[in-house]
């Protein structure tokens, strides 16, 4: 399966964040669209639950064809919130909650099937054998294409992927948190063939003061100059460097902000400059 370069992670386009109108959102989508952007990231429970039928509902109104179009979407947190009525945050990989959850997601996205089906984050409790048989049914019902996961480690992915192919990985992936280049994450899904998928992508260099993002800052400053970009551009091509071929999941709700984006894909990040970062980043010379 073929992914946008950038994926279109909309997590802050409802009330989690900017809380945009319908019309805001086709901007966001239609601008996406216009940078051969077209997949899109959701999750069960972005806005406490609602942020895929706000999507769904702007989509809807949208002269798109759905083949244009690749909807990611998560599942497996259960989440009090005043739309559910769980008594306290949990996981549940049981088949008929996957069943279930996908059904609610086809309902708000207003679609008759995902492109790619993720679990959300890894549970202790989590029957390879019963996701499997839920990913197998969705699968034969043509109500999901793909399947993969979100926040696994190695060994949990092999245990899923025991049971039902997967194509992905979704982790954290950024100049703040690099655990992912020697925790052999990205190694497996390159040996497997498989591009994982990247969240945070731009970490908490723009939220935080602190030591590792001064150091981060005065190395960027020089390259920002020296790439002529800005520094967004080139956190997210930091990312994009690494031979895996991670497809980064962007969370912006501006859609200027996805064009400025885009430009990173043409940055070519040299070798040395990729390294001056990552050596700020680890506030030491690389062993």
């Amino acid at each position: 399966m073929t992914f946008s370069p950038i994926i279109i992670g909309t997590m802050r386009w409802g009330i989690w964040g900017a809380n945009h109108s319908e019309k805001e959102v086709q901007k966001l989508i239609e601008t996406s669209m216009e940078e051969g952007l077209y997949t899109f990231d959701h999750a069960d429970i972005y806005g406490d639950y609602t942020t895929e039928k706000l999507f769904g509902d702007a989509l809807s109104q949208m002269k798109i064809n759905r083949e244009e179009v690749q909807l990611i979407s998560k599942c497996g947190i259960e989440m009090p919130c005043e739309n559910r009525n769980y008594k306290i945050k949990s996981y549940n990989y049981s088949k008929e909650h996957i069943m279930n959850s996908v059904e609610k997601s086809l309902e708000n996205l207003q679609t008759d099937y995902l492109d790619l089906l993720l679990l959300h984050r890894p549970s202790p409790l989590m029957n390879p054998l019963e996701i499997g048989e839920a990913f197998d049914e969705l699968r034969e019902q043509k109500k999901v294409r793909h399947f993969g996961v979100s926040n696994f480690s190695t060994s949990q992915f092999e245990l899923i992927n025991d049971a039902f192919p997967l194509i992905t990985n979704q982790v954290e992936i950024s100049i703040n948190h690099t655990d992912a280049f020697y925790d052999g994450t990205l190694d497996q899904l390159m040996r497997k063939g498989l591009q994982p998928m990247a969240w945070s992508v731009l970490g908490n260099y723009f939220s935080k003061e602190s030591e590792q993002n001064s150091k981060i800052r005065l190395v960027l400053g020089e390259l920002c100059k020296k790439y002529n970009v800005d520094e967004n551009q080139l956190l997210l091509a930091f990312v994009l460097k690494h031979p895996s071929k991670i497809l980064p999941v962007i969370g912006t709700s501006r859609w200027e902000m996805i064009r400025r984006f885009k430009k990173s894909l043409d940055i070519n990040l040299e070798r040395e400059d990729w390294f001056k970062l990552l050596e700020a980043s680890q506030g030491k010379e690389v062993n």
